[in-house]
């Protein structure tokens, strides 16, 4: 195999990703299993599909320069070869006429003149450094925020939602921090589960979670399948999330919990093992059947029944008023605090989608309170740092339901399980939830509240 197999699979999935809204992530391990990738080709073509599509807008502002045209006028396949060009020209150490000449090629097949069209504009990049394209994109923001989107590869409304969450806990000044944090592959990060699995004896344990471990050599996923999913990669946010639920109070033998939206079931595993270990009872609701296969398949190394149901967590809460001890609500949000492993994210989504997921977690979370028994314990979980999918939530509920549920000090159950104090703000409105950082932590910027029904 050679670096020309590397980026085909790299512009294959660019096009999936554009085309069909498919994941990188669960799409480009199987296309380098297809093409029979070495290691270092399958090395390369992460590179290239992962920060291809990290800096997109960026690549897409020096495209428009060199092209004279804007980008969204360029045919999809051919601005996807564009971009994979630029990105080997400005962030690799790729040899200048390898990235021309490869882009070039696979541009052919999309048409008369798309080969020319991408020689040309290539050729016009390769002919300045890197530092002249990103003064002349600075030089074409009509904004300050707009500069930084650009210069970030972040779309405006997404830098001005960061920096609203962090000028909550009054470090506004850190917004450029994790701007450049989401723009940085994250290290692998592994999660033993409770009482089942250890980590390997040459393992660094990770500074939070008390389950979280990173390799010191070897293959993650041979360790996977070696045991059993009992040794699993988990962003260690997910595991801390997952672990407030289960210590936020000594586990009474026969408990009863549900987590709510299960899929793809990292934290599903993570409360199986605590349920066995404490005597209680889990059950698990995913509305997507794929999904829902997904979360089987994480359990499958718990040696617990587990059930898992395929209906709307609203319907499946409401069904169940007063059944549960404690109740996992994951909720769909738009993702903005995972863009370090699906950069993809960050070009999908657009202000319009928050009101539509915010009245969704409401509309979840509201019903786990109704399927909370008296003195029941919900965690409300979002992967955002958005406001409205975090704070602004907790507000619509206490509004909902006044003095029945009180908030709990979330930033004290993750301190405590912490093996190292993560050093939680307060936030401005009085929220006690937990905020995670990828510039401050290392993990996504995971939200996690805790309520009590009264």
């Amino acid at each position: 195999m050679s670096a020309s197999a590397a980026r085909q699979v790299a512009y294959d999935v660019l096009r999936a990703v554009n085309e069909s809204d498919a994941y990188a992530n669960l799409l480009l391990p199987t296309t380098i299993d297809r093409a029979g990738l070495s290691t270092a080709d399958a090395a390369l073509a992460t590179e290239l599909t992962y920060g291809t599509l990290r800096r997109r807008g960026t690549y897409d502002a020096v495209i428009a320069l060199a092209a004279d045209r804007p980008a969204q006028d360029i045919d999809p396949p051919v601005i996807d070869a564009l971009r994979l060009g630029v990105h080997q020209l400005l962030s690799t150490r790729v040899a200048s006429h390898a990235a021309v000449h490869e882009s070039v090629e696979l541009a052919r097949p999309a048409g008369r003149g798309a080969a020319g069209f991408v020689n040309a504009v290539l050729r016009r990049v390769s002919r300045d450094t890197p530092g002249d394209w990103m003064t002349r994109v600075e030089e074409s923001a009509r904004s300050d925020d707009e500069r930084l989107g650009l210069v970030s590869a972040h779309p405006v409304w997404i830098v001005r939602a960061f920096r609203r969450a962090l000028a909550a806990e009054g470090r506004a000044d850190e917004l450029e921090a994790l701007l450049t944090a989401d723009n940085a592959s994250p290290r692998v990060t592994m999660a033993a589960l409770p009482g089942l699995a250890e980590p390997p004896a040459d393992a660094r344990h990770t500074p939070f979670s008390p389950l979280g471990f990173r390799l010191g050599g070897g293959d993650p996923e041979s360790l996977v399948a070696g045991s059993d999913g009992r040794v699993r990669v988990q962003d260690e946010g997910s595991q801390l999330a997952a672990l407030a639920l289960t210590r936020a109070e000594p586990v009474r033998e026969g408990e009863r919990w549900l987590d709510l939206c299960a899929g793809p079931g990292g934290k599903t595993a993570v409360l199986a093992a605590e349920a066995l270990a404490g005597g209680a009872t889990l059950e698990a609701n995913e509305v997507s059947p794929a999904r829902a296969g997904l979360v089987r398949r994480a359990i499958e190394g718990v040696p617990l029944d587990v059930p898992v149901s395929e209906e709307d967590g609203r319907v499946r809460a409401a069904d169940n008023p007063g059944a549960y001890d404690r109740i996992l609500v994951d909720a769909p949000c738009t993702g903005l605090g995972a863009l370090r492993r699906r950069p993809e994210a960050r070009w999908r989504k657009s202000p319009a989608d928050v009101p539509s997921l915010t009245e969704l977690q409401t509309e979840l979370l509201s019903a786990a309170v109704v399927a909370l028994k008296p003195g029941g314990i919900v965690a409300y979980v979002t992967c955002s740092p958005h406001l409205a999918e975090t704070s602004g939530v907790i507000g619509e509920i206490h509004r909902a339901f006044g003095g029945a549920v009180e908030e709990l000090d979330t930033r004290a159950v993750v301190t405590a399980i912490s093996t190292t104090d993560p050093r939680l703000p307060e936030q401005a409105d009085g929220s006690k939830r937990a905020q995670l950082w990828p510039h401050r932590h290392n993990t996504d910027a995971m939200s996690i509240s805790l309520l009590r029904k009264l």
